[in-house]
C-alpha cells in the first residue's frame, strides 16, 4: 500500500455513497478536488463549459505531460445495499455505481499524486494531469473534452476500469451515436374519431420495427439499441399526438455510424410518411472508437508484472462465494478476459474453478473490436492511449448490475483500484524516466489514426444536462 492508501479509501468510500448521475457530480467533484488541492495541484474547472468536468495538474507545462483520466458517474435506478448479496435498494429510485466508477477516478487521482511526488522528489521537467470526466455513462463527457481541445496538452494518457480480471485491455471499441426521435401527430378520440388523429406513438412504434427489420441487414460490428422515454399520454383511448424515443447507433468507427446513421434517417422519413406525422431528430451525444497503442500496453503490463496480481483473503474469497451464488453459468462463460485470452478454454476453467481473480492474464496486442463503447475512444483519437482493468468483484459479476454496486465498497473493489493506482503510476514513470517510448507511442498512434481527429460531435453541439 502507497502512503495515500486509506484516503484514496476513505474518497472512493465516499463517492459510492453520493452516487450521483451524469452532469450532476458535483459532490463527488468537491471531494476529489479537496484531495487534489492538499497536495498542491492547480485546479481548472469546468473544461470545455461542462459543470462538473476539471483537471488538476502539477509541474512543468514544457515537460513531458503524463495524462490520467477518471469518471465518477453513477448509473439510475441501481441503488442497492452495500455488502448484501440479494436485491435491496438503499434509497427507492436512486442511482448507484453499477460501473465502479468510484473507484475510477480515484485510483486515477493515487496514480496523479505517486507521480507528483515522483516528478517532485527528482527535480523533473514534467508534468501530471487528472482529468475529471463526467457523464460516462450515457454522456460521453470526454467526446465534449476532445472536441473542445483539453486532452491536446498530453504526450500520453493512461488509465483503466474497474473489471472482474486482471489485464491490459487491448483492442477497440465501437463509435456511436445517441439520437432523440420526437414524433409530432394529431390527437384524437380512439373510438369516436379515429380517423381524425394521426398517431405519434404510432410513428415511433413504426420505427422500431424499421428498426428491426434493418438488424439483419447489418454488419456484425454494429448494434442498434432503444428506449420509448415518452409514449405519449397514459391514456389508451387517446390517438397519442406526441411520442419519443432514444436510439443508440454503433459501429467500428464514426465513418461506419454515420453510414448505419443514414439508414436509421430515411426508416424515421418513412415512418413520418406513413402515419402523416412529423419527426424530428435530436443529437445527444457520440463517441469515437478507441484506438489501442501496443507502446503503452506494453509499459502498462511490465509494470503489472513489477506490481505483481493482487492478494485475496479466505475471508474476502467467502464474500465472493455469496455473490456467486446469484449468477448463472452464463456470467462466467461471458467474462471479457476470455476474449483477451489467447487459450481461450484454459481461461474459462480458470474462470469457473476460481471466485476472485488472483493472476494477470498474459498480455497479446489486439485490434478486434470489443462490443461496447466507451468515450475514452475520443482521447484515443487526440493523443496515445491505453488502459488496464484491474480485478474489483467476483468473477461472473456483470457491469451495470445490482451485484457490481453491492461490493463496491468491499476490500476486494479497493484492493482492486490501489492495485491499478499503482500500476499506473509505475508505468508513466518509465515514459519519463524513457522519452523515446513516447516518441514510438505516438509514431504507432499516428499509423493508425492518419493526421487529423474528426470529431463525432457536430459544432455547436451541446449536452442535454436535464
Amino acid at each position: 500500500m502507497n502512503k495515500y492508501s486509506d484516503e484514496l479509501i476513505t474518497l472512493a468510500k465516499e463517492i459510492w455513497e453520493y452516487a450521483e448521475i451524469k452532469w450532476k457530480e458535483f459532490k463527488s467533484v468537491e471531494a476529489q478536488k479537496e484531495l487534489l488541492k492538499k497536495y498542491g495541484f492547480k485546479i481548472n474547472d469546468k473544461l470545455a463549459d461542462l459543470p462538473t468536468a476539471f483537471s488538476a495538474e502539477f509541474g512543468d507545462e514544457d515537460g513531458i505531460t503524463i495524462g490520467f483520466l477518471g469518471e465518477f458517474d453513477a448509473l439510475s435506478g441501481l441503488s442497492q445495499v452495500e455488502d448484501l448479496a440479494e436485491r435491496k435498494e438503499k434509497e427507492e429510485g436512486a442511482c448507484g455505481h453499477g460501473c465502479g466508477h468510484n473507484l475510477l477516478g480515484t485510483a486515477s487521482i493515487g496514480a496523479a499524486l505517486q507521480l507528483k511526488d515522483y516528478i517532485e522528489e527528482n527535480n523533473l521537467k514534467a508534468r501530471v494531469i487528472y482529468f475529471g470526466c463526467p457523464a460516462e455513462e450515457g454522456g460521453s463527457g470526454k467526446a465534449f473534452l476532445a472536441k473542445a481541445g483539453c486532452f491536446d496538452v498530453m504526450d500520453i494518457a493512461i488509465t483503466w476500469h474497474p473489471f472482474n480480471g486482471n489485464a491490459i485491455f487491448t483492442g477497440s471499441l465501437q463509435a456511436n451515436k445517441q439520437v432523440y426521435v420526437k414524433f409530432k401527430g394529431k390527437g384524437a378520440h380512439a373510438a369516436a374519431s379515429p380517423h381524425l388523429g394521426r398517431s405519434a406513438l404510432d410513428g415511433l412504434e413504426l420505427v422500431n420495427i424499421g428498426v428491426q427489420f434493418l438488424r439483419e441487414h447489418m454488419q456484425d460490428f454494429e448494434r442498434i439499441h432503444y428506449s420509448i422515454t415518452d409514449p405519449g399520454s397514459g391514456s389508451p383511448n387517446v390517438v397519442q399526438p406526441f411520442a419519443e424515443g432514444m436510439y443508440l447507433i454503433r459501429s467500428k468507427n464514426t465513418e461506419f455510424v454515420n453510414r448505419l446513421y443514414k439508414r436509421f434517417e430515411k426508416i424515421v422519413q418513412g415512418a413520418a410518411l406513413m402515419t402523416e406525422t412529423e419527426a424530428d431528430i435530436i443529437f445527444d451525444k457520440a463517441c469515437s472508437n478507441v484506438i489501442p497503442n501496443p507502446v503503452i500496453e506494453q509499459e502498462l503490463y511490465k509494470a503489472f508484472l513489477e506490481e505483481g496480481p493482487i492478494e485475496f483473503t479466505d475471508e474476502e474469497r467467502d464474500y465472493a462465494a455469496k455473490f456467486r451464488e446469484t449468477f448463472p453459468v452464463e456470467n462466467i462463460e461471458s467474462e471479457q478476459t476470455i476474449g483477451f485470452a489467447e487459450d481461450k478454454n484454459a481461461e474459462l476453467e480458470y474462470l469457473k474453478d476460481n471466485l476472485l481473480y488472483d493472476k494477470i492474464l498474459d498480455y497479446k496486442h489486439s485490434s478486434d473490436i470489443v462490443m461496447g463503447s466507451s468515450d475514452v475512444g475520443d482521447c484515443s483519437n487526440v493523443v496515445p492511449t491505453a488502459q488496464i482493468v484491474t480485478a474489483c468483484f467476483a468473477i461472473g459479476t456483470t457491469a451495470h448490475s445490482w451485484q457490481e454496486v453491492a461490493q463496491g465498497k468491499s476490500s476486494i473493489a479497493m484492493k482492486g483500484m490501489l492495485k491499478a493506482s499503482d500500476v499506473m503510476a509505475r508505468a508513466a514513470k518509465s515514459f519519463i524516466d524513457n522519452p523515446e517510448l513516447i516518441d514510438k507511442a505516438k509514431e504507432e498512434f499516428l499509423k493508425v489514426r492518419g493526421e487529423k481527429f474528426i470529431s463525432p460531435i457536430p459544432d455547436g453541439a451541446k449536452p442535454k444536462m436535464d
